[in-house]
């Protein structure tokens, strides 16, 4: 880092400039760390892990399960996704990195939006692989481009808000490994407890209301319109007021978490 500005008050580069070198320098790490590798391998997890099981059972039912399940397979690496923002801005916080580039002639954002758009590679990375691994058990964009656009477009949106949202909290908590438990039993719970693996009838009654409603659910029901026969606003709405809600949420307590001095 001392290097990485080391001539940084002789000649002061632009905010864009100094974002370009924070963000090349997380994903540098990322690619030397081997996290590109995993972020390849964890939806191929997800789909052998979910598909393979659960394949028959749905046909059973009715339901071409590889166009059922790769929402929330897609959903499941944006969480991962999610959880590795976290590690990377409590290590900074951790460290001490993130004090001393706010005594640096650094942009105050600087520092946010690098991780988060190195987040964006990660996430852009897992998209890929997981709609590559789904389109060989037989996943399909049917209802054309314009939906497949929206379809990758909505599942990163969704993934940079929990993202900076999980930003924040590295930030505030300062551990990476406490924190990384911490959001693994949520993102369980979420994506078990959904419409994304089993259908709304699998549940019993009593849970039905919250599994149908929650934003997984919500999500999933979006996403898989999106790669079916097109999203109609009527299904749309819902799942876009929760990210909307949940940026409104996170983005300005990300901010805060990120300028402000420990």
């Amino acid at each position: 880092m001392a290097t990485l500005f080391a001539e940084l008050p002789a000649a002061r580069l632009s905010s864009f400039a100094q974002w370009r070198a924070l963000t090349g320098r997380i994903v540098r790490t990322m690619v030397t760390k081997g996290e590109l590798v995993v972020a390849m391998v964890t939806p191929l997890v997800f789909t052998l892990g979910f598909y393979l099981p659960l394949r028959y059972v749905m046909k059973f039912q009715g339901i071409d399960y590889a166009q059922f399940v790769m929402p929330i397979i897609v959903l499941q690496t944006m969480a991962f996704t999610m959880m590795s923002n976290a590690q990377v801005a409590a290590f900074e916080a951790m460290t001490g990195l993130s004090t001393r580039m706010q005594t640096m002639p650094i942009g105050t954002l600087v520092p946010f939006t690098s991780r988060i758009a190195a987040g964006l590679v990660r996430s852009v990375t897992s998209l890929t692989a997981a709609l590559a691994f789904g389109h060989v058990i037989g996943f399909r964009f049917v209802a054309g481009l314009g939906q497949a656009v929206l379809f990758c477009g909505f599942a990163l949106a969704i993934g940079t808000v929990l993202a900076i949202g999980a930003d924040a909290l590295g930030s505030l908590t300062k551990s990476p490994e406490s924190l990384s438990q911490a959001l693994t039993l949520p993102t369980l719970i979420f994506g078990m407890l959904s419409c994304g693996f089993v259908p709304e009838r699998s549940f019993p009654m009593w849970i039905r209301p919250f599994v149908r409603n929650q934003p997984i659910s919500q999500f999933s029901f979006a996403l898989r319109d999106m790669a079916a026969d097109g999203v109609s606003w009527q299904v749309l709405w819902v799942p876009l007021a929760w990210v909307t809600g949940l940026a409104v949420v996170f983005i300005p307590l990300a901010i805060w978490a990120s300028v402000r001095r420990s």
